[in-house]
């Protein structure tokens, strides 16, 4: 098979691989319930964190009941240059404590997903609500969104789907801060370069590294000035070495509990994290005290503390 022959044929398949004017959208309502919101059947489709039901932590009631229809596939990336698949809306908003039902279609041969990530983990497992289907099909599931104004991530989780254009916004309440590169929305993160000019790794990270040392210099150029001029902020001669040490070991530890602490709290509300930091706080306590009651035991050589008759 000659060349030109061989792209024709790709081009042809492809085509008729996208196109749905001809396609029969299967509806996936019978499927399986394996429990904690997780329903799949054997022909490709799958919900997870499915919840019609139970209130997050500071919702007292469902403030609304809303529906939405939400169509996946490459001919929704036409409008968006330099993308291949996408959703047909790009940003979605409702109130906190809305009760929201999705009925994902997609619209390709192929598997797309929306999936929605940062919910509290205490109610959907892993912070996601997730829906996907195999081929042309619709598939549904309900949850209930989270009181407060917070922007959620919404996309396709399928290797470079996100990508190359399937991704969007969904805002709770009046929302945070937008995403980058959500198409039609935000700019690009890391826009599309026709240049030409190869990409170089060193470039970058001297770019980097320039970035640091002006930032150590200035730092360094501010304390030497503000010791000169004797600004009343500065610590005495005597503690500037231990507060000078003090930080460099804050900053350190922060720098290694940072990518932790992150992972743990992520997706919590403010609620949730100060319940998580007191239960830790007192595994703590319970470790020095079970400690201490140890080296007691080992010096004194009892083996239990007597308590005083009441």
């Amino acid at each position: 098979m000659n060349k030109p022959l061989s792209i024709a044929l790709s081009i042809w398949a492809f085509a008729v691989a996208t196109d749905v004017s001809a396609l029969e959208i299967r509806e996936h309502n019978q499927m399986m319930n394996h429990g904690d919101g997780h329903m799949m059947d054997m022909d490709g489709a799958m919900v997870m964190g499915h919840n019609p039901d139970t209130l997050p932590g500071g919702c007292d009631r469902i403030a609304a009941t809303k529906e939405i229809t939400v169509h996946a596939g490459h001919k929704y990336s036409e409008k968006f240059p330099g993308t291949m698949w996408a959703f047909d809306q790009q940003e979605f908003q409702f109130e906190p404590c809305t009760k929201l039902t999705v009925h994902f279609v997609n619209e390709d041969q192929i598997r797309h997903q929306w999936m929605m990530h940062g919910l509290p983990k205490y109610l959907y497992p892993g912070g996601m609500f997730h829906l996907e289907v195999s081929g042309p099909g619709k598939v549904s599931g309900t949850l209930i969104l989270p009181p407060g104004d917070k922007t959620y991530l919404v996309h396709c989780d399928i290797a470079q789907h996100m990508e190359k254009g399937m991704k969007a916004q969904l805002k709770v309440g009046k929302g945070g801060d937008d995403l980058p590169s959500i198409p039609g929305v935000t700019a690009s993160l890391f826009p599309d370069d026709y240049s030409g000019k190869p990409f170089s790794p060193e470039e970058f990270q001297a770019q980097e590294r320039s970035a640091v040392e002006q930032a150590a210099a200035q730092a360094q150029k501010q304390v030497k000035a503000d010791a000169e001029t004797g600004t009343a902020n500065s610590p005495p001669a005597e503690d500037a070495s231990f507060l000078s040490g003090s930080t460099i070991v804050g900053l350190a530890l922060g720098l290694i509990l940072a990518p932790v602490l992150s992972r743990r709290f992520k997706g919590m509300s403010p609620g949730e994290v100060v319940a998580t930091v007191l239960e830790m706080v007192a595994h703590a306590v319970g470790y020095v005290v079970d400690l201490l009651s140890r080296l007691i035991k080992t010096f004194t050589g009892k083996k239990s503390i007597a308590l005083p008759d009441k």
